[in-house]
């Protein structure tokens, strides 16, 4: 029995079968319940709603479950089933347990946690207490109330020879799909209206675990970039929000999300940290896609998304970098025409394969060719910017001044990208809302940032 709890705090009946990896599930969901504030009750009578943590390994188990589950639905009649079972179906497809208990309020399969508290707080909403209550489900942001960054993944499998991430914080570690979305979730229910995807390598997402398939909203959903891009879409569509990536490395099968993109699901804007452009010089970086057709790659994103934004990185002066190395890199520049882009005169850092290497270039020359790279690159990005002129673009608020407003289109991520000055007009006095989305017809351009007026 469990101890007794205060009158109005709601009560959640829990069934635990299976073996001892359902035990540790079970006592991950027990955990978060308390945690939240739920009280844990010992009779289905006593209990608001029921979870049933199922065994589906053999026919007994099944069997047992199905019934455990029935007696629930006799007994209180609000039940969610999670584990082992929930991931089973049958012959049309549908999940088994749904097709034996078709009043169950939701199914998740194991390790799902986030699903499971999800449907909990759908169907049992916890009441606030101030005094309880000191963490919002968002979690405590240092960014201001509108965006907010979702880390995937941390760690990395790479072992680039400038970098030494990976003796920081260790090889690729995936978030649980379902931890994610949920956070994601929370997120947009704070108010969030843009999401920031970020990790070490974004492409990555789910290699470790081989993409294993976890449950979001009551369906299976794989631990892999697309499906999670697809999944964080149609989430962001509900709320009005935008999702952005970041740290996406050129790898084939993100040619797979640049229709979504084309079709509005998520913004056409991708961080691609390339690094450089010549063959010899990412052997020598050890760069993840070293081999792969970037330039074609790009181009061929263009034709499906014409609207793609890309934003990357260069290193300048990589130890062994050749005069006709840098102006290969300063050409691939130039066809690519990538929009937001970055550029640091190569510095050693302690602990870095790199430093190893033979052909370290002399400070004046690493500074003097991130100098004539970015002369390029601001070409590039003002001759793209001033096709802009004229068009119409949505943006999203981030200031409001006594000169107008200050905001960002899908082009510009915050902090590291442009900016759209918004003129102080008596529309736009009216119209601007920190945070909120507005229409601007473009009007000027520089190198970098927009100016506009309120549709």
């Amino acid at each position: 029995m469990s101890r007794p709890s205060p009158a109005g705090t709601p009560k959640v009946g829990f069934v635990s079968l299976g073996c001892p990896k359902a035990l540790v599930d079970s006592e991950q969901i027990l955990t978060q319940l308390r945690a939240e504030g739920y009280a844990i009750s010992g009779t289905y009578d006593g209990a608001d709603l029921v979870v049933v943590n199922t065994c589906g390994f053999i026919d007994d188990a099944v069997q047992e479950s199905l019934d455990a589950i029935g007696e629930a639905l006799a007994e209180n009649g609000k039940v969610i089933v999670t584990g082992c079972l929930g991931a089973k179906k049958d012959a049309a497809g549908q999940d088994i347990v749904s097709a034996v208990h078709p009043k169950v309020l939701a199914v998740t399969g194991p390790h799902a946690v986030g699903e499971v508290m999800s449907a909990v707080h759908l169907h049992l909403p916890k009441p606030h207490d101030p005094f309880s209550d000191l963490v919002p489900p968002a979690g405590i942001k240092l960014t201001p109330r509108h965006y907010a960054y979702l880390k995937i993944s941390e760690g990395c499998n790479h072992r680039c020879t400038f970098c030494i991430i990976p003796s920081m914080r260790g090889d690729l570690d995936s978030r649980p799909v379902a931890e994610v979305m949920l956070e994601a979730e929370n997120l947009f229910k704070a108010g969030v209206k843009e999401l920031l995807v970020i990790s070490q390598d974004t492409s990555a997402y789910g290699v470790d675990v081989k993409y294993r398939t976890g449950f979001w909203a009551g369906r299976p959903l794989k631990t892999r970039m697309t499906e999670l891009v697809t999944a964080l879409g149609e989430l962001a569509r509900q709320y009005g929000a935008w999702v952005r990536l970041h740290y996406v490395y050129p790898y084939p099968h993100v040619d797979e999300i640049i229709p979504l993109m084309a079709q509005g699901h998520i913004l056409p804007y991708l961080d691609v940290p390339l690094q450089h452009a010549h063959p010899d010089v990412l052997k020598r970086m050890k760069r993840p896609a070293s081999g792969e057709k970037n330039l074609e790659r790009i181009q061929t994103w263009r034709k499906l998304c014409p609207d793609l934004t890309i934003r990357s990185t260069f290193i300048a002066g990589f130890p062994g970098e050749t005069e006709a190395e840098f102006e290969y890199l300063l050409d691939f520049l130039r066809e690519a025409e990538l929009d937001r882009v970055g550029c640091f005169a190569y510095s050693p850092v302690d602990g870095a394969k790199a430093n190893e290497l033979p052909g370290a270039l002399p400070d004046e020359v690493r500074e003097e060719r991130r100098a004539r790279f970015m002369e390029v690159a601001e070409e590039i990005s003002a001759e793209r910017q001033q096709r802009k002129v004229g068009t119409t673009i949505q943006v999203i608020v981030d200031e409001i001044n006594q000169d107008g407003g200050v905001a960002r289109s899908a082009a510009d991520a915050p902090e590291i990208d442009g900016l759209v000055y918004i003129e102080p007009t008596p529309k736009a006095a009216k119209r601007l809302k920190v945070g909120e989305f507005v229409n601007v017809t473009v009007t000027g351009a520089d190198g970098h940032d927009l100016w506009g007026e309120v549709v």
